[in-house]
């Protein structure tokens, strides 16, 4: 099994979503996106596709 690493960005998950709705003809709220983009985010945590690592806190 082949392990690489791999960064989520859930802003760009919004993004792609919006984009996506729009050309269905549909108009989302950010806050719908950003509620879709989390539950996608879970999704791939949930389907062990991705895991999450906390975020590095700056030291400086």
């Amino acid at each position: 099994m082949r392990e690489i690493e791999v960064f989520i960005d859930t802003e760009e998950i919004a993004e792609f979503f919006f984009q996506e709705l729009v050309q269905r003809g549909y108009v989302p709220t950010e806050e719908e996106l950003d509620e879709i983009a989390d539950i996608t985010f879970e999704y791939l945590i949930a389907k062990c596709i991705i895991d999450e690592e906390p975020e590095e806190e700056d030291t400086k």
